[in-house]
């Protein structure tokens, strides 16, 4: 069983995170809202391999002022007068096709083991 672990936790290459960070940027700037297209052009991301964890981690750099305008545009945000504009939830719906290929390509790898 040991061996089994051993095995399935490496088969999901760092290559392959890499392919799936850029889908994954692709992803995220096509389906954010545009008025400037900022925001959609400043999506990055970084492979952090940390105490045998890999992780991709999405980010935009796009703050305005102390404000990650990707996350207000996500989840809504007050306005100087006192109204309110409601997110948009972009970024679910465009990054989950990525994170189901990531569990469908291990879990295939997984099988030949």
């Amino acid at each position: 069983m040991t061996g089994f672990l051993e095995k399935a936790k490496e088969v999901v290459k760092i290559g392959d995170l890499d392919k799936y960070g850029r889908e994954g940027v692709a992803a995220l700037a096509s389906a954010t809202p545009v008025r400037t297209g900022k925001t959609a052009a400043s999506w990055k991301y970084e492979i952090v391999n940390k105490n045998g964890t890999v992780r991709i981690i999405w980010k935009n750099t796009n703050i305005q002022n102390g404000v990650p305008i990707a996350v207000i545009l996500q989840y809504g945000h007050a306005t100087r007068n006192g109204g309110w504009v409601q997110g948009r939830d972009y970024i679910n719906p465009a990054i989950q096709p990525v994170f189901d290929k990531i569990a469908n390509e291990a879990w295939r790898e997984v099988e030949k083991l």
